[in-house]
């Protein structure tokens, strides 16, 4: 239903979509909508129940009015995508492996996977902009803003679903590089420790993750490539996907990844000179099934120039243990 006098559309809920979440049945409902603009515009509460600002988890209830500004939805969204083009060029230049099905992209430190939070776009809209014959294209999974490499998209809705499948039964491998202050231990190659996730009251962006006795099961492989004078680089495979996951764990060890603004140390962060200003947190390798052929597939992600720089400083203090 259509008000006359604005430009709100009213979807009066009933029996049918009792306890959908609204995220859900949003994304059902406008399928041409990116769902990460669904949760942006629903964040910014220009989607409202009953008159008021609801959380992407609110589940509905009969009678549950739901109010949406039309041009909104469809305006701004539209805005957004042509502006955005000159603006993310360049991630064709990062796309490393390309079909009919998937991309894989690597992905710069600094650059969101999608828009939200004070972002008016990721990775996933940029693309999107990009690729706008393209009809579907969603994220497989997810790296935090600040980690670089491996990103994998589906471009088709068959591909997504056998991506998700692989991940529940643990097929997908993602390894990383991360280097840690300190000399860590050649003997502790697993971390098991539940993660909780607390969100901040002030910006869902500050959330931050605890090990928790209550939280939800997590558990990391590390492996020591090579030592230096007071820092360690790993191969690290998370084996559940939690959010910070990597980050949390190698903490709780006591050795913090080098510049985590989160979960690091400044102090210990302040006394290494290595040309190094983000975190140094790589995914750098990823395995899986191909979606269509079935075959077993394997991509690497080269470092950054400053990841690069960073560890040829380091050569010169090489340590064996």
């Amino acid at each position: 239903m259509k008000n006359k006098h604005s430009d709100i559309n009213t979807i009066i809920i009933t029996n049918r979509n009792l306890n959908q979440r609204i995220d859900n049945f949003l994304n059902s409902k406008f399928k041409k909508i990116p769902k990460s603009f669904i949760y942006k515009i629903l964040r910014k509460g220009k989607i409202k129940v009953n008159k008021k600002r609801v959380k992407p988890l609110y589940k509905l209830k009969i009678n549950d009015e739901i109010s949406i500004i039309s041009s909104y939805l469809y305006n701004e969204h539209k805005t957004i995508s042509n502006i955005k083009k000159n603006k993310v060029a360049f991630l064709n230049k990062l796309i490393l492996y390309e079909d009919d099905y998937i991309i894989v992209i690597n992905k710069p430190s600094g650059v969101a996977v999608h828009g939200g939070s004070g972002l008016s776009f990721g990775v996933i809209e940029g693309l999107r902009s990009l690729r706008s014959n393209c009809s579907f294209l969603e994220l497989v999974h997810r790296l935090d803003r600040s980690t670089s490499g491996l990103l994998l998209i589906a471009k088709k809705r068959s591909a997504l679903k056998c991506l998700h499948e692989q991940l529940r039964n643990r097929f997908i491998k993602k390894d990383y590089l991360a280097l840690v202050h300190g000399i860590w231990p050649s003997n502790l190659k697993i971390i098991n420790a539940p993660l909780k996730k607390q969100i901040s009251l002030y910006s869902s962006s500050r959330s931050m993750v605890y090990v928790d006795i209550n939280g939800k099961p997590s558990e990391t492989y590390f492996q020591v490539k090579e030592y230096f004078r007071s820092t360690t680089l790993l191969k690290v495979r998370p084996i559940t996907g939690h959010t910070h996951q990597i980050r949390v764990h190698a903490m709780h060890a006591g050795y913090p990844i080098l510049f985590d603004g989160r979960y690091g140390k400044n102090s210990l962060d302040n006394q290494i000179d290595l040309g190094l200003n983000r975190l140094f947190l790589h995914a750098h390798a990823l395995t899986f099934l191909h979606p269509k052929t079935g075959v077993m597939t394997y991509l690497e992600a080269p470092l950054d120039t400053i990841l690069i720089k960073c560890l040829t400083n380091l050569s010169l203090n090489k340590i064996k243990i």
